[in-house]
C-alpha cells in the first residue's frame, strides 16, 4: 500500500458519506430512530479512524517504527459501535425493537472502515448487501410473520420475541408508547 494523499482522503470521506447515507435514506424513509444522518455520519467516523490510523501508519513507519498496526484502531471502532447501536434497542412488553437498526449501523460502520481503508468494491457490495436485506427481503419476511404487530411498529425486522427479548428487558429503556405499567396494590402496614 502506497503513500495515502491529502486528496484520497478526502474521496474516501466522500464515498463512506454517500454509503452511509445510502443505507441511512432507506432507514429514514422507514422512519427509524437511526436515519440518513446517522448512518452518514457513522460511516464518515469509522473511515476517518481507518484513515488517521493508517497516516499514522505511515508516520511511524517513515520514523522507523516497522511495528506499527494499523487494525489496531479499526478493531476498536467495533467496540465503540456496539456501545453506539446498543442505544437504539428498547423493549416493551416481551419484544425488543430496534435490533434492525442496530445492526444497521454495525454494517454501516465495518462499511466505513473499508471506505477508509481504499476497499472501495468491497465498500460498494456491502452497501448493496446491506440494501438487498433491508428493502429486497421486506416482502419474504412479512410473508414469514404471522404474529400481531404492535401499532405503529409495522416493521416486524425490528421486532424480536422470545428469550433474548425476555432477559434484555430489564436493561433497556422502556418504549414510551407502550402503556404504563400497573403498580401493585400494597396494603398499609399497622402502626
Amino acid at each position: 500500500m502506497g503513500h495515502l494523499s491529502e486528496t484520497e482522503a478526502v474521496i474516501r470521506i466522500g464515498v463512506a458519506l454517500l454509503l452511509g447515507g445510502l443505507i441511512g435514506f432507506e432507514r429514514e424513509r422507514r422512519e427509524k430512530s437511526a436515519g440518513l444522518k446517522t448512518y452518514a455520519l457513522v460511516c464518515e467516523g469509522a473511515a476517518l479512524f481507518m484513515i488517521a490510523s493508517l497516516l499514522l501508519g505511515e508516520q511511524a513507519r517513515s520514523e522507523g517504527n516497522l511495528a506499527y498496526d494499523p487494525s489496531r484502531i479499526g478493531s476498536t471502532i467495533v467496540q465503540g459501535i456496539g456501545f453506539l447501536a446498543a442505544g437504539v434497542i428498547f423493549t416493551a412488553g416481551n419484544r425488543v425493537h430496534g435490533l434492525t437498526t442496530a445492526a444497521g449501523i454495525w454494517v454501516t460502520a465495518a462499511v466505513g472502515l473499508l471506505v477508509g481503508s481504499g476497499l472501495y468494491v468491497v465498500a460498494v457490495a456491502g452497501t448493496v448487501a446491506t440494501l438487498v436485506i433491508l428493502v429486497g427481503l421486506r416482502w419474504l419476511e412479512r410473508a414469514l410473520y404471522r404474529g400481531p404487530v404492535d401499532e405503529g411498529l409495522d416493521d416486524p425486522s425490528d421486532q424480536a420475541v422470545g428469550i433474548g427479548a425476555s432477559a434484555a428487558a430489564g436493561s433497556c429503556p422502556p418504549d414510551p408508547r407502550a402503556p404504563a405499567p400497573r403498580r401493585p396494590t400494597v396494603a398499609a402496614s399497622p402502626r
